[in-house]
């Protein structure tokens, strides 16, 4: 897949998802010190715009172009430079590289170095990309050390700090765990023994949360096929079963009010362990505010009163961030310019990606669209361009090599390719796996 990064003398950048971290800012220290490197992605908030991008193609000029952007925004903030909104950087000293272990436990030693005026505030763990620890940043610069739980299998260990600016690029360790590889088995089957045998792998467990919304109560929103695609979605993970999951529980809100899918994030929270695999598919409208807030729009949604009626997108992250196990979100949305009173949508679903898709909230994600594009369904289909991809490539047509089975990867480039093929390159889906997230198993056709 094809990635590309365009930016501005002063940093303003436009990326595709995954994009952001091929290109960043090399800050000098002291003499005695090395220097370090910043990805773009480090300063997202300030410094993504591709508003301005697009008027500086029409404009020639960055300065122009940034007040153009900025009034059809109506707003103007004031971007401190690069020095002054720096995050911190955290090391593992020991061990470093990679390690042999034989025991569930294992000691870090780690330093934290930030600005005076920005000091690192939180620190947090993650195994294979997923949080198992978050505590206060230490206020001395001096190494200091924790010990972590760790499963009975390969993992990668990071660390990953944060202060008032940004999360830092996270420090890892690859931790092989010695003694012969588990088989997986159905929790049932390791239940129905009297003493388990603790060297075969326990599948997953799957939690899917499926919100298709296409009977709105305000009309003019009425979709075809939103209800029938989470449907459809739900339909190809409940085959898998005995797969690979050990068990596939449903939470399916077809027409969905906002309460009803905050209590299906609610139970998500409550029910995804760090051995399990936590998924959402949300198919409906998706719009932004005044303020450029994103919100899914449930079926009693009132546009003129979205705070109210709309789910915002830092209820997603939120949800999706906190889950123990791997975390997934499909978003297959239809926002609409004239849905907001006849105002252009400044909303970029490829800032929200990125967003998710990040090392420190370690959701992997497939989007309908990327930036502003419309997500289109069609009768021909009978479901959206995104979801019949994305049914199509989990029961086996992404599944290239015959070998029975397909991954994150191999869904990824099926699905870029046949939602392009279907709309005539009109729609083009984003998807991001975080780079702590190793590819991984979707679907056995067996």
């Amino acid at each position: 897949r094809k990635r590309w990064v365009v930016w501005t003398p002063s940093g303003y950048y436009d990326a595709s998802p995954g994009a952001e971290d091929l290109f960043g800012w090399h800050i000098n220290g002291a003499t005695d010190k090395e220097a370090d490197f910043f990805p773009a992605s480090r300063f997202r908030d300030t410094r993504y715009r591709p508003d301005l991008i697009a008027r500086i193609l029409q404009t020639g000029d960055e300065a122009e172009a940034l007040r153009l952007a900025d009034a059809e925004r109506g707003s103007s903030e004031k971007v401190v430079a690069i020095a002054q909104a720096l995050p911190p950087t955290v090391r593992i000293t020991a061990p470093t590289g990679s390690v042999v272990v034989s025991e569930t436990t294992l000691l870090l030693r780690y330093t934290v170095r930030a600005t005076a005026d920005a000091p690192a505030e939180s620190i947090r763990v993650m195994i294979d990309g997923r949080p198992v620890a978050t505590f206060a940043a230490a206020s001395s610069a001096k190494e200091q050390s924790l010990t972590i739980s760790i499963p009975e299998r390969d993992c990668l260990v990071s660390i990953i700090a944060s202060n008032r600016h940004a999360a830092s690029v996270p420090d890892s360790v690859r931790v092989s765990w010695k003694g012969k590889a588990r088989e997986p088995v159905a929790r049932t089957a390791i239940a129905m023994k009297a003493r388990p045998d603790l060297g075969q792998q326990v599948k997953p467990r799957l939690f899917l949360l499926a919100v298709g919304v296409s009977d709105y109560a305000d009309k003019k929103l009425e979709l075809k096929f939103a209800a029938k695609d989470a449907k459809d979605f739900a339909q190809t993970q409940l085959a898998q079963k005995d797969q690979v999951y050990s068990e596939v529980h449903l939470k399916l809100l077809p027409d969905a009010i906002l309460n009803d899918i905050k209590d299906g994030l609610q139970w998500l929270e409550e029910q995804v362990t760090a051995g399990d695999v936590g998924m959402i598919f949300l198919a409906g409208h998706g719009v932004n505010d005044q303020a450029n807030s994103y919100y899914f729009l449930p079926k009693d949604a009132d546009l003129a009163k979205l705070k109210r009626s709309g789910l915002e997108f830092s209820t997603i992250k939120t949800t999706l961030s906190s889950l123990k196990g791997k975390a997934l979100l499909f978003l297959d949305t239809c926002h609409s310019g004239n849905m907001t009173g006849g105002k252009k949508s400044l909303w970029d679903m490829t800032k929200m990606v990125n967003e998710l898709g990040s090392d420190e909230r370690g959701v992997v994600v497939f989007a309908s669209s990327t930036g502003n594009q419309y997500s289109y369904e069609d009768e021909r289909w009978n479901n959206g361009a995104f979801t019949k991809a994305l049914v199509e490539g989990i029961t086996g047509k992404a599944d290239f090599m015959k070998k029975g089975r397909v991954t994150f990867t191999m869904l990824d480039l099926y699905v870029s390719e046949r939602v392009k093929e279907l709309t005539g390159e009109k729609q083009t889906p984003g998807t991001i796996k975080p780079a702590l997230v190793a590819d991984f198993l979707l679907a056995l056709n067996l």
